[in-house]
């Protein structure tokens, strides 16, 4: 047998279109992750040019990581309690805004009704950012309690519960405009009005 028998070559001429092939499949099936922020809803001009200071609780956090509601400081824990008391004042006992299904005092130097009260946050450039997520936190979690009431009162099931269903993949999409008409409903019982911008008021 001859020592110089040569080995046989690896056709390498179909390399370049296998790996072209692997480079359009990872680019088709990877995902890739985007910045949704925070989904707010801010006041209409309109609105905002009609704004009583009753129906505005102001929140702020200072240099100090200081919480201020109304500029009187407040321990984190009573925030939530204190945005829900705002929201749910019912403050017109009747006429077009009366809410009859709010639960609060009806104080008539708190908020109007929850579609007329709005929460505006601020804060200094020099506050912690880990405060200012746990104040948005509670002050959503304000509005889901609210939901989760409504939506147990209206439909037996909490606003969560319904949002978890109306996101399950395997929910027909016949069932999923059913959720979305009640979830729709609920959100309009107590919409969030959540601003971080400077708000003029009467």
């Amino acid at each position: 047998m001859s020592k110089n028998r040569e080995l046989p070559e690896v056709n390498a001429g179909s390399m370049a279109d296998i790996a072209f092939l692997l480079l359009i499949f990872f680019l088709v099936t990877t995902t890739i992750e985007t910045d949704s922020g925070l989904n707010r809803m801010l006041p209409s001009t309109s609105e905002a040019s009609t704004i009583k200071e009753k129906n505005l609780l102001r929140v702020s956090l200072n240099s100090n990581n200081e919480l201020l509601v109304e500029n009187e400081l407040l321990d984190i824990k009573d925030l939530r309690t204190k945005t829900i008391a705002f929201l749910d004042n019912g403050g017109i006992t009747k006429g077009k805004n009366h809410c009859d299904y709010c639960k609060g005092d009806r104080n008539i130097t708190s908020s109007d009704s929850p579609q007329k009260a709005i929460v505006s946050l601020s804060n200094t450039r020099r506050a912690n950012y880990g405060m200012y997520v746990a104040v948005q936190n509670e002050l959503v979690g304000a509005y889901n309690d609210l939901r989760n009431r409504e939506a147990k009162r209206l439909y037996n099931s909490t606003y969560t519960e319904l949002m978890s269903l109306y996101n399950d993949s395997k929910q027909l999409n016949k069932e999923k405009i059913v959720l979305k008409e009640k979830i729709e409903i609920v959100r309009s019982l107590f919409p969030l009005k959540l601003s971080e911008a400077e708000i003029n008021t009467k």
